[in-house]
């Protein structure tokens, strides 16, 4: 049920960013499509998780979450100012099931990123989205380019996952099932409520189940201003500007084809690895990138035409 306060339709709502910032629809010959969004998403998240990597000594992986979606949580809250009243329990239950993938999703990453390497853990987390395109696709296109997604992000990790920490294997895996609920729940979000309210207001629920786990961790550290300063730019760069850009894209794609499009992301991530934490990349790699690339093509080029239907979200 779509909330009574405002307007949610895809034509009152897809062309809105935080704080009312026009973002013209590729459907209407805007330059700025859904693709972009999502290319634009993962080169930011990725890359703010690299610098993420180099925050963990200071504050820990759970610190680092905390402070990411803490001061994520401020800066959303601060422009979108997202009302509160007039919504039922349905929308507001969105919200609560957003916000947990939301943290879950952070607090499993990091925790994997801090055992294993950052592209062998997105590599794993990737599974999530795309076991969810294959279940809720009902076009046997999606079905191929989910395959050959599938064959890059196995690819690019080398086949050595055998020789990866076992724990840090399993948080990756267990934040590709986060992962595919963000996908889900953040669709019904973005029909739910207006702008980026609805990501506003998971972000600040998400902020608070993380934040007992920062504090024990981390404690008075997280309060230095150096780590202050490089926490908001995570927070920037992994939260704040990728979720908003994909809650724009969700409204304005069907969830398979967005969740296929989600295999970019190790690619970008192996990158990110490479600059910016000399983390190697091995000669089959060009190739694993090439799969994916050719992958998330197909699967834009053979989307279904014409708005998003309800079902998309799951």
């Amino acid at each position: 049920m779509d909330s009574p306060v405002k307007d949610v339709t895809p034509a009152a709502t897809a062309a809105a960013g935080p704080g009312g910032v026009p973002v013209r629809d590729e459907g209407r010959g805007g330059r700025f499509g859904p693709v972009a969004l999502v290319v634009t998403s993962g080169l930011s998240v990725q890359f703010g998780a690299a610098v993420a990597v180099l925050l963990m000594p200071r504050a820990g992986a759970l610190g680092v979450v905390t402070l990411r979606l803490v001061l994520a949580a401020v800066v959303l809250l601060a422009v979108c100012r997202p009302r509160v009243r007039g919504y039922g329990r349905a929308d507001w239950g969105t919200i609560v099931a957003f916000g947990t993938a939301m943290a879950g999703m952070n607090v499993l990453i990091y925790q994997s990123s801090s055992r294993i390497p950052l592209g062998a853990a997105v590599t794993l987390e990737v599974l999530g989205p795309l076991i969810l395109s294959v279940v809720a696709s009902r076009r046997w296109a999606n079905l191929l380019w989910a395959g050959l997604a599938l064959a890059g992000v196995v690819l690019l990790g080398g086949g050595g996952f055998d020789r990866l920490d076992p724990l840090g294997a399993a948080f990756a895996l267990g934040a590709g099932g986060m992962w595919a609920a963000y996908i889900v729940f953040g669709a019904r979000t973005g029909r739910r409520f207006p702008q980026a309210d609805g990501l506003a207001l998971a972000m600040a629920f998400g902020a608070v189940l993380s934040l007992p786990l920062g504090v024990a961790e981390a404690g008075g550290r997280l309060l230095v201003p150096s780590t202050l300063a490089l926490g908001l730019a995570v927070a920037l760069m992994s939260s704040v500007l990728p979720y908003t850009l994909e809650l724009l894209a969700l409204r304005r794609m069907p969830a398979p084809t967005f969740a296929i499009l989600m295999s970019l992301e190790p690619a970008v991530a192996a990158l990110a690895g490479f600059l910016v934490l000399s983390q190697a990349l091995a000669a089959p790699d060009a190739l694993a990138i090439a799969l994916v690339i050719a992958a998330s093509i197909g699967a834009v080029r053979t989307r279904p035409k014409g708005p998003v239907s309800a079902g998309s979200g799951g």
